[in-house]
């Protein structure tokens, strides 16, 4: 899994590119301090993670990543904790808050790497496993009809029954086509070929009301209209 990092301060990409060294299925190929810099690089060579920070000098990671038209995953490094809403907002695979471990650090590019092999298999995949307490439960995704995220929890909602798992809701979109599911709602992510009904703040799937934000409105719109 090739990936950069960008840091406008160089002891901090040192601790990445140590941290790297020790993740045998991860290749750090260059390091940034200058984010247009980096944007430079992006514009010639294909990485699939970069790790970037978010208070940047003269740009921000967030900005960063929003200018970005083919989006790699990403995990903000940050200091601050204040961003974290945004980042999970534009899915992130991970948050690591400055000065974060070894095995923090592992944990975050394990994430990246289930996501990056989920997103690379040549085989056609329309279920996923759910994990509930101490089971593991298959659930295909034409029988999802919305998942709804409280904190660090999950809750999978289908006709017929509800999982709930401890998955982030940025980690769940990653493991869902695309083409299928989309987000309405910091907290809601609804299947698309399950909603009865569109009004200008939510929407109805089998009879529940699920809120649309305005952040998602436009994005479902366009959706829908295709």
């Amino acid at each position: 899994m090739k990936a950069i990092a960008i840091d406008d301060e160089p002891i901090a990409l040192e601790i990445v590119k140590s941290h790297a060294s020790r993740v045998p299925y991860l290749d750090l190929k260059a390091t940034f301090t200058d984010a247009f810099k980096a944007l430079e690089y992006l514009q010639k060579e294909h990485v699939d993670l970069i790790f970037l920070d978010i208070k940047m000098p003269d740009m921000s990671g967030i900005d960063f990543f929003n200018s970005l038209n083919k989006k790699p995953l990403v995990i903000f490094t940050t200091a601050y904790t204040e961003h974290a809403v945004t980042s999970f907002e534009l899915d992130a695979v991970d948050y690591l808050l400055k000065p974060f471990s070894l095995s923090r650090f592992i944990k975050g590019c394990n994430k990246a790497f289930e996501l990056f092999n989920f997103r690379n298999t040549s085989e056609p995949i329309d279920f996923l496993y759910v994990k509930t307490g101490y089971e593991q439960v298959k659930v295909y995704f034409d029988d999802i009809l919305y998942l709804e995220a409280t904190g660090n929890y999950v809750t999978f909602v289908s006709k017929d029954s509800s999982l709930l798992s401890r998955i982030t809701l940025a980690e769940a979109i990653g493991l869902l086509p695309a083409n299928k599911f989309a987000r309405v709602h910091r907290s809601y992510l609804v299947a698309i070929n399950k909603i009865n009904k569109v009004d200008r703040q939510q929407v109805t799937i089998n009879k529940t009301a699920i809120p649309v934000s305005e952040a998602y409105s436009k994005e479902l719109s366009a959706l829908l209209s295709r």
